[in-house]
């Protein structure tokens, strides 16, 4: 396959007419010259490593926590619409129980065709019910090391990020030895003080879950956790960019503190996405979907129907092409451990790809060199 008449955005340059060419699941070169008969014509538009979601629940009407083959099938089928070649799997806060047969499914899945599942998100159950959010306040745990191993021990060792309270009792030995198995600590719905959140980042932990929401905010005489993520430059960010989890000027200011080596997009989405407005199910609770807006019965935001490309949309403003390929897709990479073969486009990685247009339109996904989405087409 050979996809030609593109900007190329690479982590070294960005390629202004140039074509790529794919063989066997993988990029076989880069060229800064246009083919005159390819495969596929680009028409000018702008080529990106596919975007890689670490955090998303759920979309088109599925759910991680469904726990069945056919939700994580409707999810891999869907993403793709919107550019997304790969993602973790997203819990919540639900029974031991029902988390149980979440990661079974999910770390027995594996992905044949569209957006490929690099593994799971534990998000919950060792959260703060200070901070609970759409997180059910009891199904939550402590952080325990036990459980945890007997979840990844069920998920085949696919766990590859847990999120949790830094404050909760246990929780510092906790991420010390879970990072030290190689899996990413995330500090969220936490009411944490600058100075446990900055201790936790002593132990291990790497990554905040969707900066602001749900955690203790910035405060001139109290950082907080919001404060630990600008300052501490161990700990990776991710951000609900959709203009509703975070004011405009908020991603703004965020952005330009924190920058683009530190920064990733997510979606937090729940089954609704793609789906019209009305009422959605999310661990157990309803969730009213309208005008954008995911809420609980008492106006409490549940997740949301972001999708990665308008997240990326909505950071043109902010960040340059090469910046938007980190932050979609090369920062995650790095994070899981997957840059080898994921998040940029370079000889010899899996043929992950999106190709957008000027207003950041997904005009065509490809997802380990197979065509999953062209806009236009019947999906």
């Amino acid at each position: 396959m050979l996809i030609s008449n593109i900007r190329i955005v690479t982590e070294q340059q960005v390629i202004e007419n140039g074509t790529v060419e794919i063989q066997d699941g993988r990029i076989k070169r880069i060229s800064d010259q246009i083919t005159k008969e390819p495969t596929i014509d680009g028409g000018g538009a702008t080529l990106l490593p596919g975007f890689i979601d670490v955090h998303i629940h759920g979309a088109d009407g599925h759910d991680t926590m469904d726990a069945t083959k056919e939700a994580l099938d409707g999810i891999t089928a869907k993403l793709p619409e919107e550019g997304t070649t790969s993602f973790l799997a997203t819990t919540m806060t639900q029974s031991v129980e029902n988390i149980t047969r979440a990661v079974t499914n999910a770390g027995a899945y594996e992905s044949i065709k569209g957006a490929e599942l690099l593994g799971i998100h534990l998000e919950g159950p060792f959260i703060s019910d200070k901070k609970a959010g759409a997180q059910p306040l009891e199904h939550i745990l402590p952080p325990s090391i036990e459980q945890f191993q007997a979840w990844q021990d069920a998920a085949n060792g696919r766990i590859k990020l847990v999120t949790l309270a830094p404050e909760t009792e246990g929780a510092l030995p906790f991420i010390e030895k879970v990072s030290s198995t190689g899996v990413v600590c995330s500090l969220g719905h936490s009411d944490a003080s600058f100075a446990t959140a900055s201790a936790a980042a002593e132990h291990g932990a790497r990554h905040v879950t969707h900066l602001f929401n749900q955690m203790s905010g910035l405060h001139h005489r109290e950082p907080g956790l919001v404060g630990a993520a600008f300052m501490n430059p161990v700990l990776m960010i991710e951000m609900i960019v959709d203009h509703i989890h975070v004011h405009p000027d908020a991603v703004r200011l965020a952005y330009q503190n924190i920058g683009p080596e530190r920064t990733m997009l997510i979606t937090d989405a729940m089954r609704a996405k793609c789906l019209p407005s009305g009422t959605y199910d999310l661990g157990g609770q309803d969730v009213t979907v309208e005008n954008g807006e995911a809420r609980l019965e008492d106006g409490t935001l549940a997740g949301s129907i972001l999708k990665l490309n308008e997240a990326a949309r909505n950071m043109r403003e902010h960040a340059s092409w090469q910046e938007l390929a980190r932050i979609t897709s090369g920062n995650a990479a790095r994070q899981l451990d997957a840059f080898d073969r994921k998040g940029s486009i370079e000889e010899g990685k899996d043929a992950d790809l999106v190709l957008l247009n000027d207003e950041g339109d997904v005009l065509l996904t490809i997802c380990r060199g197979e065509v999953a989405f062209r806009r236009g087409e019947s999906s």
